[in-house]
Formats: C-alpha cells, structure tokens, sequence
C-alpha cells in the first residue's frame, strides 16, 4: 500500500530537460547524470524519446543498464510505433514504465490533431491498452490539460484508468494556470473520477509564466502524489518545475504532511553537474542552487544573519549541499560582516580600530566590487596598494 503522505518525484532532466536547443547530451553524459539522479533518491528517470531518433533509443537502453533502483520511463506518443520502441528499449530496465499520451484541450484536438474529443479518447484508451500488453506500469499523460474542458479531462482520465494506466499526468504544458486553478483541476478529478483511486495523480508544469513550482505545490496539496521536472528547472522555453525548488518547499513547510525519499544535501552537486554538462550556466538569484542563493551582501542583513542565521535564512545551506552561507564584503556591508571576516583570519580589533578600518575598507569597497581575503591582509597590514 502507497503511503499516502509520500510524493514520487519523476525527473525529465534528460527528455524535456534534453529539449532546449544546444544542450543535447551524449549517452555518456547521460549516464553520468543519470547515475546522480539516482543516487539523489529520484523515484522515476525519464530517460528519454526512443522512437525520436536512434540516440535517444541508445540512451534509453543504456539507461536502463546503468541504474537499478529508480522507474526508467520512455516517452512515447499514442502510436503502435512509439510504443513499440519504447518496449524494445527498455529491455533491460528492472522497472520500466511507459509514458505515452495525447492532446487534451479543444485546441489541440481540433488544431493539432485535426480530430474530435470522440476520436481522441479512442486513441488514448488504445495507446494505455497496447502498451499495457508489454509493460505493467503504464503512466498516461493528457497534453494540455491546463487548458482542457474539465469534464472532457475527467472522462478522459477514467478512461485510460479503466484501460491500465497506473499514473496519470495533468500537465500544464504551456505554463498557462494560476496556482489555484490548477489545483482546483486536480481537486476535481479526485472527487470526480469514479476509479481514482487506482492511479497516482502527476503534476508536470511549465514555467512560462514563472509559476511552475507554485502550480506543482498547488496539485500536491490537492490530491497529486507524484511531481515531475528537472534539475536547475531547466526545460523547453522557459524551463519546467526544478524539482530542488518542489522538494525544499515540503521539506521547509512540514505542516503540508507531504514528504519525498530525496537526499537534498546533494542539490548543489547535482546542479553544478548538469549545468556544465549542459553548457546552461544557472542564474546566480536561482532558489536553492544559484550562486548567490545563500549570500548576504547588505550590512542590515549581515548583521540580522551573524546574530542569528534564521533572521534571513530558512534553508540551511548544509541541507542542500552548499558550500557555506557568504557573507559577501561589498560598500554595502556593515562593520559586523567587516569584524566578522577580519577575526576569520586572526585580526583581534578593538572598538576604535574596527572604526578605522572599517573607514579604510569602505574607501576600498567603493573602488572594487568584491573584497577578498588578499585585500583584507592588506589592508591591516598598511600596504594596502590603491585600486
């Protein structure tokens, strides 16, 4: 029996992730990153698009082979054909899933798919019920539902789990919902698909809007028990859920009862993995992985975090993998960060000597951007050269 308060979190690090023009990996690389994931504690790997080329089918397969614990899942589209590849690429997978789906919303039946709601359910209960004949864990996923007709949606999902599907995905594929709507959508369909019970519900959100994390927390606290997105939150156009941000957020809000299997103190390395893998720096204001994530430039924030860190930090950097928390001397910081990084390196100052320096250092801190501990050594030395 699942525990009912556990989230899965599936990583599409390497298939939507593997989207974004001039980040293909090579299966090696691959492997590197998935071999992380595991060892990060990811329930499900999406390790890629088999029928999409011949690299991605090689991926999967070598996927596959190199880790044992996680779910490797393949993409696939409702055809025979994908279906067909994904089964032959996960040959060797000790738990494959199939992940394999259709268009949703009117806008994609009619503009996309040139059908009817009629056609595209019949085509989505045959995709569940082909690949159900080879692999047990099927997941579907319903392409658009951000946008889809509620009840249309709902039918829809009864359907592919009368069919076999063993997840469900409700993905707002364009990033388009309000946190509220989209967890109202999933609230619905917990009340009002007969055989719900029988699927884990699965949010997979865009971030176009800037909303992925808050749309997935949304559809967690309304009923969701599996979130899916990326490392560094990386992804087709304007990236999809980073599953750090997802992941930190239940571990610092604990009143939301919800809980993951992941290792959180290896984010930061992770990170750093697939951003140079990828060749996608990450943005230095990123929660919980950027750069700057846990750095405290000003004095009156200085200050607050030397007399307590909880004054301006909720995460500690440790849990994460971080480094350290910086206090960053810059002409914005006080004489407590000043005293703090002169008594790092030894220097005992009275009142009136913190002054002095203090004085000195912002004379110095006007003139270069960031202060290291070379300029510090100089500066209470007396050599101090100007910039």
């Amino acid at each position: 029996m699942h525990d009912p308060n556990r989230v899965y979190v599936f990583d599409t690090t390497l298939r939507d992730g593997e989207q974004v023009p001039g980040c293909q990996l090579t299966t090696t690389e691959k492997i590197e990153i998935a071999r992380e994931l595991e060892s990060l504690g990811i329930d499900i790997i999406e390790a890629g698009f088999p029928a999409s080329s011949p690299g991605d089918f090689q991926s999967v397969v070598e996927i596959a082979k190199a880790v044992k614990s996680p779910t490797v899942c393949a993409l696939t589209r409702a055809h025979q054909k994908d279906i067909d590849a994904a089964v032959e690429a996960l040959q060797y997978a000790r738990n494959p899933r199939i992940h394999t789906g259709i268009g949703a919303s009117d806008m994609h039946i009619k503009t996309k798919f040139n059908s009817t709601r009629e056609e595209i359910l019949e085509r989505a209960v045959a995709a569940v019920k082909y690949a159900k004949k080879s692999v047990e864990d099927i997941e579907f996923y319903a392409e658009d539902a951000g946008r889809a007709d509620i009840k249309y949606l709902a039918k829809m999902i009864e359907a592919v789990i009368a069919a076999g599907a063993t997840v469900v995905n409700i993905p707002d594929t364009n990033g388009y919902c309000l946190p509220d709507q989209y967890g109202e959508k999933i609230k619905f369909l917990k009340e009002n698909v007969r055989n719900i019970d029988k699927a884990i519900i699965s949010v997979h959100c865009h971030n176009d809007l800037g909303l992925a994390t808050a749309n997935s927390i949304a559809g967690l606290q309304n009923g969701a028990r599996q979130v899916e997105g990326t490392i560094n939150g990386i992804g087709e156009r304007a990236g999809n859920t980073s599953l750090e941000e997802v992941v930190m957020v239940l571990k610092t809000h604990a009143v939301l009862g919800l809980h993951t299997n992941i290792n959180t103190k290896q984010f930061y390395e992770i990170s750093r993995l697939v951003s140079s893998q990828m060749r996608m720096p990450v943005q230095p204001n990123k929660a919980i992985v950027g750069s700057n994530a846990f750095a405290h430039s000003s004095g009156i924030h200085q200050d607050g975090y030397l007399k307590n860190r909880e004054n301006y930090e909720i995460i500690r950097p440790e849990d994460v993998g971080f480094p350290n928390a910086s206090i960053v001397l810059t002409a914005r910081s006080g004489r407590h960060a000043l005293k703090f990084h002169l008594e790092r390196l030894g220097y005992t100052l009275s009142k009136d000597e913190l002054a002095i320096a203090y004085n000195k250092f912002l004379h110095l801190a006007d003139n270069k951007l960031d202060i290291n501990d070379n300029d510090l050594q100089s500066l209470m030395t007396g050599d101090l050269v100007k910039q």
